[in-house]
C-alpha cells in the first residue's frame, strides 16, 4: 500500500501527546514489546528522546521513529511503530531515512528488531550484526 498526505515531523518527545502515542504502540503491536500500561514509564521513555521523528495522517499520529543519539557518531533507534492500517507503504522507511538525516552523515543508526520484524530491516538495507548484547530486567553483571 502506497500511503499519501503524509506529514513527518521532527522533534522530541515532549512535543508528543502520550496517549496518541500509546494508542499507535497498540496499534502497531509495538504495545506488546512496551510498558504502554505504565504511564509514568512511557512518559519518561519519551521525555528522554532526544530525536522524535513521527507520520501523520491529518491529525492522528500513524508513524513513530523514537531514538537516543549523540548526533555525531551513533544513533539507537528505540523504537520504530507504524500503525497497522498504514503499514507497506513506505512510512517505516522514512522515519528511517529521516532520523537518519537529522545526525552526521558517517553516524551509524543502530537497533534491536522485534522478532517479527527481523525480516524488514534487511530489505531496506541494513545490515545484521551479530554482537549485541542485552542486559534485562534480574540479569546481573558478574
Amino acid at each position: 500500500m502506497v500511503v499519501a498526505d503524509i506529514a513527518y515531523r521532527l522533534g522530541d518527545g515532549d512535543d508528543l501527546d502520550l496517549d496518541a502515542v500509546i494508542d499507535l504502540y497498540r496499534a502497531s503491536t509495538l504495545g506488546l514489546r512496551r510498558p504502554v500500561e505504565e504511564r509514568d514509564r512511557m512518559t519518561s521513555m519519551l521525555r528522554h528522546a532526544n530525536l522524535v521523528v513521527t507520520a501523520w495522517a491529518g491529525a492522528q499520529l500513524v508513524g513513530i521513529a523514537r531514538s537516543l543519539t549523540d548526533w555525531d557518531y551513533t544513533t539507537y533507534l528505540a523504537d520504530l511503530a507504524v500503525h497497522l492500517d498504514f503499514q507497506r507503504g513506505g512510512i517505516g522507511r522514512e522515519l528511517i531515512l529521516r532520523t537518519r538525516a537529522a545526525t552526521h552523515p558517517k553516524a551509524s543508526l543502530v537497533l534491536l528488531a522485534a522478532p517479527a520484524a527481523e525480516e524488514y530491516y534487511p530489505r531496506i538495507g541494513m545490515r545484521h550484526h551479530a554482537s549485541a548484547w542485552v542486559l534485562r530486567e534480574g540479569d546481573r553483571v558478574l
